[in-house]
């Protein structure tokens, strides 16, 4: 078998041995939590609506215009190219300082809240940022898992992924992010999430796995296909990624539009930042992608001659 078989493997040949899931993202809320302000920021969270829609940064941009460096916030922006920049090549530094580097980088993360049930029926709930949307014909998502450096082991809603063939994904939401945050707790195989975060198992349809009732998205999804991923030149499985095929989907009433979408507003999703920090959504802005036909003869009138 070559090395990229063996890194490629789909599904029915991945291993299936349940281990204990090592700790993937930090408590971000203390245990004890009062209603005084936290001392890592010294503010007590709004709890109104945030999220507003505004106009772009810069409602005026011309084709070609580039970087609008004379006016805010592009004038800082450009300013800030003074400092230079740092570069990293990434195959010098290990693993260990690459997480939290490109953790930081690659921001927001949505994260996927995941039940999933072993072979024998445990249930298990767990959040992951290494997530994201991948088609919708077929309707497919994505989630990556690391395997832990320590131990070598991987995670419990992996193994339980590959050996069912079935998971949930919930879309978490400000109101019980402490509930769901607990779930990513290092605790050994047989603890339940549910349990220690108090959220609530809402019957699927298609799938065995419940969905979380206390988000306002949840989806039933199906394996269809994993991967399993090395480092270059190397035979080491360092993460599995599975992709999901969504097959229903459960959304609130309460947060869709008139004409079908979800609106942020009411979602109150959260994502991940780097480090132990969530986000909300705050404000967001509409672009319009511009039809050729509409900007073509200005394009092509203001190109430069050909030689």
């Amino acid at each position: 078998m070559s090395l990229l078989q063996k890194c490629r493997r789909l599904p029915t040949l991945a291993p299936l041995l349940v281990a204990r899931r090592p700790s993937r993202i930090q408590l971000f809320s203390s245990m004890n939590r009062s209603d005084e302000p936290s001392e890592n920021s010294g503010r007590l969270f709004n709890s109104a609506v945030s999220f507003r829609v505004t106009d772009p940064p810069n409602p005026n941009w011309q084709l070609r215009q580039g970087l609008p460096d004379h006016i805010e916030p592009g004038k800082s922006w450009k300013a800030e190219e003074e400092k230079g920049w740092k570069t990293w090549n990434l195959s010098d530094i290990s693993p260990r300082e690459v997480y939290p580097l490109l953790t930081s980088c690659i921001v927001p993360r949505p994260i996927a809240l995941v039940s999933s049930t072993s072979s024998d029926g445990m249930p298990n709930l767990a959040p992951f940022s290494y997530f994201s949307m991948v088609a919708h014909n077929p309707s497919l998502l994505s989630i990556s898992f690391s395997h832990s450096p320590r131990t070598r082991k991987s995670k419990d809603t992996k193994e339980n992924i590959l050996a069912t063939k079935q998971f949930t994904v919930s879309i978490m939401s400000e109101p019980f992010i402490e509930a769901a945050n607990i779930t990513s707790v290092d605790a050994p195989a047989d603890i339940d999430e549910w349990d220690i975060s108090g959220l609530t198992g809402s019957t699927s349809i298609d799938v065995r796995p419940p969905w979380v009732k206390e988000s306002a998205i949840g989806f039933e999804c199906e394996l269809f296909h994993s991967y399993e991923i090395c480092p270059p030149n190397s035979g080491e499985v360092t993460n599995t990624l599975v992709l999901g095929l969504i097959k229903r989907a459960h959304i609130r009433e309460s947060v869709l539009t008139a004409n079908g979408t979800v609106d942020p507003a009411k979602l109150r999703a959260v994502s991940r930042l780097g480090g132990n920090m969530y986000a909300r959504i705050g404000e967001g802005f509409e672009l319009s992608r511009p039809p050729w036909k509409v900007i073509r003869d200005q394009v092509i009138s203001g190109a430069p001659e050909s030689k």
